[in-house]
């Protein structure tokens, strides 16, 4: 038998129908995908979805830029191209992208066969670990600013001893204090937290991190890209009454190269806030809210 090809074969098979939103997804995975995605024999359709789900973004987002758009759209993790046909998806996206469907086949060929080359130099991920749940609270007015992130994970291994987490604004631009949960190891791009103990295999943790900016103008959004599963996230911004409100867009699954450009109107209440709930959300993605102030 041969690994790679085994790999090739099963993703091609899993991109029929409504891709990963199949129905009784856990019979449609075969044993090289269930490897690739740490998928075990015991997990029913929901952690086989999820795990599914988690693993192709993560190596989607590796691939060259012109081959993403149509790996998701294979898959039907594209949320702008969600068909229940793989036809379907590929005449949606040939017809965003201004290229015929054969072009749009022959890309997802490609990227089929870099996600089964990707799988096999990656490997499975170390640390594992997804969050359950993820409240952020944006202050903005006050005199500084303030963020506060509160997150319930749950560990995916024995002996979980730190989270690698990304900052909702640029570290350098900002204080940062852990409230609770763990102690603040500052990296490169983000921040680790050691956990104050061991975490065993599907025991939940909680950890809160408060983050203050410098400048009230300097925010201009709230994001939560995740490099890992995130079953919710809880958002609430409050502006400051004083003044105008600012045009406000929640973003639910935009692209991560350019996000900005993305989202819907939201309104802003009586109180100056906004209040948007995420479910389900795909790796790799970005959520929550950007805002324009009025000139």
């Amino acid at each position: 038998m041969n690994g790679h090809l085994d790999l090739v074969r099963e993703l091609k098979s899993l991109r029929k129908g409504r891709g990963v939103h199949a129905g009784r997804i856990e019979r449609r995975v075969g044993p090289a995908v269930r490897a690739a995605c740490e998928i075990d024999v015991g997990d029913g359709p929901v952690a086989v979805r999820r795990k599914l789900t988690a693993r192709l973004t993560e190596l989607i987002q590796q691939l060259p830029e012109d081959l993403r758009p149509a790996a998701l759209v294979a898959f039907n993790l594209d949320t702008e191209a969600r068909q229940p046909l793989y036809q379907q998806r590929v005449a949606s996206v040939a017809a965003r992208m201004d290229r015929d469907e054969r072009t749009v086949r022959r890309r997802v060929d490609d990227a089929v066969n870099q996600l089964a080359e990707l799988a096999a130099v990656t490997g499975a991920r170390a640390g594992g670990w997804r969050t359950a749940e993820l409240t952020v609270s944006v202050a903005l007015d006050q005199d500084r600013p303030e963020v506060l992130e509160q997150r319930r994970i749950i560990a995916e291994q024995d002996g979980l001893r730190e989270l690698e987490l990304v900052a909702p604004i640029p570290l350098t631009e900002s204080d940062v204090q852990v409230l609770y949960g763990g102690t603040l190891v500052p990296t490169e791009g983000g921040f680790t937290l050691t956990l104050p103990a061991p975490v065993s295999k599907e025991e939940r943790h909680d950890v809160a991190v408060r983050f203050r900016p410098s400048t009230r103008q300097a925010m201009r959004h709230l994001l939560c890209v995740p490099r890992r599963p995130c079953e919710r996230f809880d958002l609430r911004v409050r502006f400051r009454q004083d003044r105008e409100p600012p045009t406000v867009f929640a973003l639910r699954g935009a692209p991560r190269e350019n996000p900005l450009h993305d989202g819907h109107e939201q309104p802003v209440d009586l109180a100056g806030e906004i209040h948007v709930r995420f479910h389900q959300l795909t790796p790799g993605l970005a959520y929550g809210a950007r805002w324009e102030w009025p000139m």
